[in-house]
């Protein structure tokens, strides 16, 4: 089942900003990710794992994702990989991410175009986010375009919801980005968004929920929910603050 709308929380773990609790352990990330989980599970509608943060680690890290992904149990988990490749590669990302990591999402660029997109959107019962609004600076350098009187986000969007797919769709649209979120809302009210930004990145809660309009969206936040107390109490912050984000994200339901 697709989450609705809440509460994304990004489980991006950084070994250098671990608590206190968690530092200089040889399962750090793994502990720390899965206490995470516990003390949110309640409240978040699901998990996104941005796989560089693993990656960089070599085989630890990707020990820990594996872990991680597993404590998530039956909990909506989204692969934050953005792949996009040649159609026979991304039909290789796609079976490591919805077959091996038993991801329920994946986050892909279109850029490459409909060929690079294809092997995900085959992928019956899961969820594809394509790219289209970014929350950072360079988001400007193509993605605002202007093509064939529109922005090339919007573009990305209308064309990509008329691909064939076995799999369902939404589109990356960034909290920093309140008016055309809004706009985005009101010309498709009922297509799922995954809208990162939040906290650290300068989206504005408040903004953000009623730009979209109560439509069917996804809200992550990743280091302002998991760096905010580094000390012993981390979890009781985590587990409060996720607790407060939930309020606000679903408040225009």
């Amino acid at each position: 089942m697709i989450p609705v709308t809440g509460l994304c929380v990004g489980l991006d773990l950084d070994l250098a900003k671990l608590p206190a609790p968690y530092q200089d352990r040889p399962d750090g990330l793994t502990a720390f990710g899965c206490d995470v989980i516990d003390a949110t599970r309640h409240v978040a509608s699901c998990y996104k794992l941005n796989l560089a943060f693993y990656e960089q680690y070599g085989r630890v890290g990707l020990d820990a994702m594996y872990a991680i992904r597993e404590h998530c149990g039956k909990a909506y988990v989204i692969a934050d990989a953005k792949r996009g490749d040649i159609g026979n590669t991304s039909a290789a990302y796609a079976r490591a991410v919805f077959e091996d990591l038993n991801a329920d999402a994946i986050t892909v660029s279109p850029y490459m175009g409909r060929d690079s997109v294809g092997p995900f959107l085959e992928a019956a019962g899961r969820m594809v986010y394509v790219l289209a609004l970014t929350s950072n600076p360079g988001s400007q350098d193509f993605q605002r375009l202007n093509v064939e009187g529109m922005p090339l986000y919007e573009r990305v969007i209308r064309t990509t919801l008329d691909w064939p797919r076995s799999a369902d769709v939404g589109f990356v649209i960034g909290a920093t980005n309140a008016a055309e979120l809004a706009d985005l809302r009101s010309k498709f009210p009922t297509v799922p968004f995954l809208i990162p930004g939040l906290g650290s990145q300068g989206g504005d809660e408040q903004q953000t929920v009623a730009a979209n309009g109560g439509g069917p969206a996804v809200f992550n936040v990743s280091r302002g929910l998991l760096y905010l107390d580094q000390t012993e109490g981390c979890m009781a912050s985590i587990r409060a603050e996720a607790e407060r984000l939930n309020g606000v994200l679903t408040s225009r339901l």
